[in-house]
């Protein structure tokens, strides 16, 4: 795992890279806040390819618990990837709601993670 480092103003924004998959469990998702927060990172970034499919499951309740904890510590987090591939109204729903709080949002790409934190 890698951590680029992005700056927009006075935010510090984590983009994590890694070939592999960064949250598997809601332990996992905790863990990478913790990290992230200890290094002084405001906003994380994460590339849907480096989490579990699980997370896109609602019934295994990872995503919320994972979202819940970003949102209690104030953390902002950006996903992004290819969304379209989940068919399932209410994961559509999820991404819907969570994209409207400004605060955990689904994208598509890395530009538009940036600019989105930049308001």
């Amino acid at each position: 795992m890698f951590i680029k480092s992005h700056e927009i103003n006075t935010l510090k924004i984590a983009e994590i890279i890694s070939d592999d998959l960064i949250i598997q469990s809601a332990q996992g998702g905790l863990d990478l806040m913790g990290n992230i927060y200890y290094q002084g990172f405001d906003k994380v970034i994460l590339h849907e390819k480096n989490i579990s499919p699980a997370f896109f499951d609602l019934k295994t309740k990872i995503a919320g618990e994972i979202l819940q904890k970003f949102s209690n510590y104030r953390i902002g987090l950006a996903i992004i990837g290819d969304f379209s591939q989940y068919k399932s109204k209410s994961m559509k729903d999820f991404i819907f709601e969570s994209n409207k709080t400004k605060h955990i949002n689904f994208l598509s790409t890395l530009n538009d993670a940036l600019n989105n934190f930049s308001k």
